[in-house]
């Protein structure tokens, strides 16, 4: 035989170093809790919150996409009755609610903006009335 076979050989003096190998799985650890595990609860954490502290006359999105205003809260029951178009309401479980919207304002500011003229928004200000 004109060619010698080759053996593996072991590695000489790198036995000893146990963490050095795992300092990068620890790292790697830190760097998805300070990235997504942290904010991920704190999220869910204020989530909970809104939904504590949901009251009637609140504008609500459900899970489903659904926008509507909140007509009855029970304390102790886990629906809400919602309105979601005049004289249709419906019972939502508490924990399928995705967002609180803001309150609109009350109709008789609408028609003050309105009738002064100051139409909000881009088109109020590219086409304004005459």
């Amino acid at each position: 035989m004109w060619i010698s076979p080759a053996y593996a050989q072991a590695a000489g003096g790198q036995g000893g170093d146990f963490f050095v190998t795992l300092l990068p799985l620890i790292l790697i650890f830190v760097v998805f809790w300070l990235l997504l595990i942290r904010p991920q609860q704190r999220k869910v954490k204020e989530h909970q919150q809104m939904i504590q502290n949901l009251k009637k006359g609140d504008t609500v999105v459900t899970g489903g996409g659904i926008v509507g205003k909140i007509v009855k809260v029970d304390a102790g029951d886990n629906l809400l009755l919602v309105e979601i178009a005049p004289n249709v309401q419906v019972r939502v479980v508490r924990h399928t609610i995705a967002e609180l919207l803001g309150k609109p304002k009350p109709a008789n500011q609408n028609q003050t903006q309105q009738q002064s003229g100051q139409t909000g928004g881009l088109l109020g200000k590219l086409f304004p009335k005459k």
